[in-house]
Order: structure tokens, then C-alpha cells, then sequence
């Protein structure tokens, strides 16, 4: 019985995985980029130029198609002082000389800044710069954001990658795999969730689950048992670790996330079946067609 369900979700997990080619990409372009503000700021360059990832990238995350990589890029104490020192928005100010510097490195690049982050925008993947600065707190860093007339922003991004790991851990290493298939979902279907919440959502939902543990095997009850848990979140929230922040669900997602959850009954109507082929149909109905039909 379910002859299809464990090799399906076994497949699609495995497309959605990132190629060598573009991980070679992407962490060559991503260093090329700090290594040119360490040119600019620290006035020579390491093979370990300040900075790290953050976003997807830095939480295991990422998923087929490449688009973007965010990083931090750890700015001198004294570049902060001195930009302290403005008048108006400083942190418009910082965004800007960063976006200067990077394009005498890259002047042919799309570029630009954007509220907290400069856009580099290469052929294959775009690099989100942001420049933060140290603080006396553990892990803890300041990031400028523009709107509002300009603040620096707390942020403590290991929180992320901690509260993501220990949830993970618990739950049989399957948060990092649901995340990347629910991902998909939103690409597919146009859904107006960001990754961030959807990778906090579903940690809260395998957190509770009482198959959390189990292999692909369960997955087509692991796809519509998240569907029904979203259903019910309209005008919820989420906690994010990094920031504190409670960020507002909203409902603009909710009519898809019913569309999503009745076709994944389908789906396991007919996984239930052995009807692969009728399932497969539905999962791409959801999923688009990086999950197979045919097995």
C-alpha cells in the first residue's frame, strides 16, 4: 500500500536541492562581494573577508531555482561613528557609499539600494548586501534600515539558525526538507508568504505533529496535515527569533492554502489507492512539476 509516496517525496526533495555548480556559484560570487568591501573598508583582502550568510543560505534552506543570496557584511566600528555623525538618514547614507564602493568592483552590475539591504545583481543570482556592526551583545548586530526617516535595527541572526536546528534535531531532520517542498508550493502558486514565515510555520507545525520523526513514507500526510494547519492561521502570526519581532500573517494566502490543502486530500485519496499517476497529477497541481507523476 502507498507504493508511490516514499519515492515520490524522495525524488522531489532531491530536485529541489541546490546543484554543485550553483553552490560553487553562489559562494564565489557572495565572497568576491565581501572581499571587495573588505578592499574598501579594511584597505587590503583575506580569503575570509568579514561577513557571513545569512537568509537561506545561511540556514540550509535554499532550493532550486536560485535567486538570491543575503549576507552580512561587518563594517568597521568607526565607519558606523562617522556615519553616526550625519544629518537626515544615516542609514540611507551607509546604503549608498556601499553600493558606491561595490561599483567600482562590479560597474557593469545592476545595482541598487534597497530599505535594508544593496541589490548586486549578477546574471545568475542576485547578492543582498547588508552592512551591520558589532555590538557588545553575543551575536547580536545592528543593520540600518531606511524607513521612517532611518534607525538601526537589532538583530541577532544565530537565533534563526539555532531555533531552526533544534527543531530540526527533534523532528527527525525533516523541517529543512518540508520547508523546501512548501517553498516550492509559493513559487508555484503565486503564494504571498515569505520564506522566513513559511520556515517559521512549519517548525511550529512539525514541533507538535506526532509523525514529526517519520521518513517520506509520510510525507503526503506531512504535506496535508500542514495544509490544515495553515488554513486555521489566518490573521495569526509568527515569532521571529532573530529580530523579536511578530510579524502579522494576514489572509491574503488563505484562499490558496484551501486550494492546496483539497488537492492534497485528493492526493492521498489516491496515494492511498495506489493510484500513483492520479496522485502525482494533484501533487503538481500544488507543487508545479518538480514532483513527479510518473514513478
Amino acid at each position: 500500500m502507498w507504493v508511490g509516496v516514499r519515492e515520490r517525496f524522495r525524488q522531489f526533495r532531491n530536485t529541489l536541492k541546490l546543484t554543485d555548480d550553483q553552490l560553487i556559484d553562489g559562494t564565489n560570487k557572495q565572497l568576491g562581494v565581501r572581499q571587495s568591501l573588505q578592499r574598501a573598508y579594511y584597505g587590503a583582502t583575506t580569503d575570509t573577508p568579514p561577513g557571513f550568510l545569512v537568509g537561506s543560505w545561511g540556514k540550509g534552506t535554499a532550493t532550486q531555482p536560485v535567486t538570491d543570496i543575503d549576507i552580512f557584511f561587518v563594517i568597521p566600528l568607526a565607519v558606523y561613528h562617522r556615519v553616526e555623525a550625519y544629518s537626515g538618514n544615516k542609514q540611507s547614507a551607509l546604503l549608498q557609499e556601499v553600493k558606491n564602493h561595490l561599483l567600482n568592483t562590479y560597474p557593469q552590475t545592476n545595482m541598487r539600494g534597497d530599505g535594508q539591504v544593496v541589490l548586486v545583481g549578477f546574471k545568475t543570482i542576485i547578492i543582498e548586501v547588508v552592512p551591520v556592526v558589532v555590538t557588545t551583545s553575543p551575536n547580536c548586530y545592528l543593520m540600518p534600515d531606511t524607513n521612517a526617516g532611518g534607525r538601526w535595527k537589532p538583530v541577532t541572526p544565530q537565533a534563526d539558525v539555532d531555533h531552526l536546528n533544534a527543531t530540526d534535531a527533534a523532528c527527525g531532520a525533516n523541517v529543512r526538507p518540508l520547508i523546501g517542498m512548501l517553498k516550492a508550493w509559493k513559487r508555484e502558486c503565486n503564494v504571498p508568504l515569505k520564506s522566513f514565515q513559511i520556515e517559521l510555520l512549519v517548525s511550529e507545525f512539525l514541533s507538535t505533529y506526532q509523525w514529526r520523526t517519520y521518513d517520506y513514507y509520510f510525507y503526503d500526510w506531512f504535506i496535508r496535515d500542514f495544509f490544515q494547519f495553515l488554513c486555521v492561521k489566518q490573521h495569526g502570526y509568527v515569532y521571529v527569533p532573530s529580530t523579536g519581532d511578530i510579524v502579522d500573517l494576514g489572509d491574503a494566502w488563505h484562499s490558496r492554502a484551501i486550494s492546496a490543502r483539497d488537492r492534497a486530500l485528493k492526493a492521498c485519496e489516491a496515494e492511498y489507492d495506489d493510484l500513483t499517476i492520479e496522485a502525482g497529477e494533484e501533487w503538481q497541481k500544488i507543487f508545479g512539476q518538480q514532483i513527479p507523476i510518473y514513478l
